[in-house]
Order: structure tokens, then C-alpha cells, then sequence
């Protein structure tokens, strides 16, 4: 497990970035969490429609709360979910999800070469990711930096999933699964993605 679990050296950062840019994914490397934070909401425009994806991440430094409480400033997806009835509005809700003008999560793992992995029981992140949302921003952990697709592959059934198991047992009673698996290669919508590489220990 802690094989999964140590940040990345200043070297391997760079390597990762640089491979990203080659790929049509913007990225920068910060020091903190809050300076992350700090980072997304500047790339946010004002009164955008943002989403914000489940993410122990997003959680963790505070940016979910930040961008769906932001008095105004954002237009928050999650408002007029929660204001919708998921047994006659269901479909409006997914379209919802799976097309804002931004999307704003995480991602499993980011491999040396610039791609990005992305694993869910649902699905419903994923095609806001892969092509309709108008931005998309990932905050990622250095600790997600791994070799190549196959070790991000591993990364994600040894050591995201049992963790994401548990924290979906206690957040809803009932476990997840790898049931969907993204694999970004590239992007070709120029400026589109951006991914925030953060020197701590944030998510899994």
C-alpha cells in the first residue's frame, strides 16, 4: 500500500507535466492544498455553471464547499440538483451533470507519459470529463504520479477502490466498484483541461 501512498520528487512533477502539456492537458505543479484552491477558483470565470464531483480531495482543501456556497459568484450545479426530484427528473438531472460550463474533481492516477485515470462505480463523472463540460479541472495529490496505464490500472484496484469501498459504505451503506474506467490519452480542445498537481497527500 505504500507503494501507492509517497508523493512524487521534483524530477518526476516536471517529467509528469511536461508529458501532460504534450497531451492537451494544461498543468502546474503548487506546494498546498490551499494554494490550489486558490489556483481553481482564478480559473473559474464568474458566474459560471460549475460542477463539482464527489472528491475527498475537493473535500479535503475545502474547494467543494467553497465553490457551492460562494454566494453568487458561481452558479452551482448541485443547487438545482438538489432542488430536482430523482424519480421524475431524472434524466434532466443526468443531463446536468454530464454537461456544465465547468467541471471541477479529481482524477486516480497520472501517469509519467501525461495520461490520466479516472475510476467509478457510476459513471456519472465521466462524461463531463471525456467531452461536455466547457472546462475541465482536476486538483491530484503527487502521490497519484505513477509509471505508465498498466501501473495506474493497479494503482486503482489495490489501493483507490478498497479505500473508496469503505468510504462509500459509511457515506451511503452500500459498497463501490471499478465498474467504469476513463483513460485520458489526450485532449484536443485546446485550453480545456487542466490539472493541478499538489506536493501533499490529498485523496486516494
Amino acid at each position: 500500500m505504500a507503494k501507492w501512498d509517497k508523493l512524487a520528487s521534483k524530477q518526476t512533477i516536471q517529467t509528469t507535466i511536461k508529458a501532460l502539456k504534450q497531451n492537451g492537458i494544461d498543468a502546474i505543479a503548487v506546494n498546498t492544498g490551499k494554494e490550489a484552491k486558490k489556483k481553481v477558483l482564478e480559473l473559474i470565470d464568474e458566474s459560471s455553471e460549475v460542477m463539482t464531483m464527489t472528491s475527498v480531495t475537493l473535500d479535503t482543501i475545502g474547494l467543494s464547499e467553497e465553490i457551492n456556497s460562494a454566494d453568487g459568484k458561481f452558479k452551482p450545479v448541485r443547487d438545482k440538483l438538489y432542488a430536482m426530484d430523482r424519480n421524475t427528473q431524472a434524466q434532466e438531472m443526468n443531463r446536468l451533470v454530464a454537461a456544465p460550463e465547468v467541471v471541477v474533481g479529481s482524477v486516480h492516477a497520472v501517469t509519467l507519459d501525461g495520461h490520466v485515470l479516472i475510476a467509478s462505480a457510476t459513471g456519472s463523472q465521466l462524461p463531463a470529463y471525456v467531452y461536455s463540460a466547457g472546462k475541465v479541472i482536476w486538483v491530484v495529490g503527487t502521490q497519484k504520479i505513477v509509471k505508465n496505464t498498466d501501473e495506474g490500472i493497479k494503482r486503482i484496484y489495490e489501493y483507490v477502490f478498497p479505500l473508496e469501498d469503505t468510504r462509500a459504505k459509511k457515506a451511503y451503506g452500500m459498497g463501490s466498484g471499478v465498474n467504469k474506467l476513463l483513460i485520458v490519452n489526450k485532449e484536443v480542445t485546446p485550453g480545456r483541461m487542466t490539472l493541478i498537481l499538489v506536493k501533499e497527500k490529498l485523496g486516494f
